[in-house]
């Protein structure tokens, strides 16, 4: 028997036999390339989603621990006495937040600042003060508690004994506040004015 003859194929050219490779080699190119595509959109997707995540965290990382100006603004205050006398009072300042207070205060950073606004007798006054803040407030981030002390100048006339130890328009001031962080830029805070009332602020962080 002949066992070279069970070798041989017949070669007919227009099976398409020759074609089969090469289109196969098109399909595995054009599958391939789809892959690598699909995987560029989802690492693309991963990153700007990373880099969002990062835009998102990066306020709240900016002032952890760090120094800050925060702008003051006081758009009026609630009096508990309804005298007549009683003007509508603004107020505009700027504070200065340093990390870190002296071990007594058991407080978190030292604070310091002024503020220029009109008094509830229609006095333009100011109050220059330095005082301590206190993060975490009822285990919370966003809540936290300051107090400042200093001088305030502007009550002048009948009005000298409405601020302690007043001498010609100037006196002695002490202001405990409670604040609220709506974002890690923006605030809400209360503070006492004495025994006359309370003044409502926003406060702006940069």
């Amino acid at each position: 028997m002949d066992w070279t003859a069970l070798t041989k194929i017949p070669h007919h050219d227009g099976c398409g036999c020759n074609a089969a490779p090469g289109r196969l080699s098109e399909i595995l190119a054009r599958t391939g390339a789809a892959i690598a595509g699909l995987s560029l959109a989802l690492c693309a997707g991963a990153a700007q989603a990373q880099d969002s995540q990062a835009q998102a965290q990066a306020p709240a990382d900016r002032f952890d621990g760090k120094p800050f100006w925060e702008l003051v603004i006081g758009p009026f205050a609630v009096h508990f006495s309804n005298e007549s006398e009683h003007k509508h009072v603004f107020l505009l300042g700027i504070e200065r937040n340093l990390p870190g207070a002296p071990e007594w205060s058991y407080a978190d950073a030292t604070i310091w600042g002024f503020s220029a606004f009109r008094n509830s007798f229609g006095q333009s006054s100011a109050y220059a003060y330095y005082g301590f803040r206190w993060d975490n407030l009822f285990g919370s981030p966003k809540w936290y508690a300051k107090i400042s002390g200093g001088v305030i100048y502007g009550y002048k006339g009948q009005y000298e004994d409405k601020v302690p130890f007043n001498h010609d328009g100037f006196g002695l001031g002490i202001i405990p506040a409670i604040g609220y962080r709506v974002t890690p830029n923006d605030a809400v805070q209360i503070g006492t004015l004495g025994t006359a009332g309370l003044i409502f602020t926003y406060n702006r962080r940069f």
